[in-house]
């Protein structure tokens, strides 16, 4: 498999994908198309349009699935697969009408370069449940496409030592732990995470923005029964774990 996930793509003060276009460009040498999935948004076109303005300059065409007659076939001909971000719960519940969730799954697990930017990042995991959003609508199911067996929580904030330590997103991910016994990767803004196989995974942060990352790391990493822990570069263990949901009360309260 070959993915690009962005934690976010946008910074304050630069333009769309702006502070990630080196990492950006670099994933799709080689692709002169793009197929943009914009359902993460309110308005399909503008958020088009904005990924046409930043990629077309660069030789990279966008073509909005939106726009497409059969939007399986256009996923099924597709030279790059770009998931931008937004609600995931809008995103998720559009895929999976449009039974989209299957094809798009088969092409990535066959070497379809997949870019993913925040929600877009988010269903790259087996479940979306460890998202920031709103469930604004109600999709099929929190199943997700399952390419990762760790669960992704995009733009993670960390800890601020003076407020509600019950309203952090630590506090968040440690409840979805007492329930499940899966990774959760923590991606920092301006931070990003690299699968090039089944095999090998990395973590970087993208240049030319600013970035909240204590110790310098892009990630941290939620367990079940471990202390959160910073990480940087090689991750490819996160890949090894076998995810487990909804475990028996006895199980959860262990």
């Amino acid at each position: 498999m070959q993915l690009l996930l962005l934690s976010n793509c946008t910074v304050p003060g630069l333009g769309y994908l702006e502070h990630a276009l080196p990492e950006v460009l670099a994933f799709l040498n080689g692709v002169t198309e793009v197929t943009f999935v914009p359902f993460a948004g309110a308005d399909p076109d503008a958020y088009t349009d904005s990924v046409r303005a930043t990629l077309e300059p660069h030789g990279i065409a966008v073509r909005g699935l939106h726009e497409a007659a059969d939007p399986v076939a256009a996923v099924a001909s597709a030279q790059a697969l770009f998931i931008g971000g937004g609600n995931t719960f809008r995103l998720l519940a559009a895929l999976q009408r449009l039974g989209l969730m299957p094809v798009i799954r088969a092409r990535v697990q066959d070497d379809l370069p997949y870019l993913g930017s925040s929600a877009g990042a988010t269903i790259t995991a087996p479940s979306i449940r460890t998202t920031n959003d709103m469930p604004i609508v109600q999709p099929e199911s929190f199943e997700a496409l399952g390419l990762l067996p760790f669960q992704i929580n995009p733009y993670y904030v960390d800890t601020d030592p003076a407020g509600a330590p019950s309203e952090s997103r630590e506090a968040r991910l440690t409840e979805f732990l007492d329930e499940n016994d899966v990774p959760v990767l923590g991606l920092r803004e301006g931070s990003h995470l690299s699968i090039t196989s089944t095999l090998a995974c990395a973590l970087a942060v993208v240049g030319g923005g600013p970035v909240d990352r204590p110790a310098s790391a892009p990630a941290i990493v939620f367990e079940r029964g471990r202390a959160p822990r910073n990480v940087a570069g090689d991750v490819t263990s996160l890949l090894a774990r076998r995810p487990r949901y909804d475990l028996p009360l006895a199980d959860a309260v262990s």
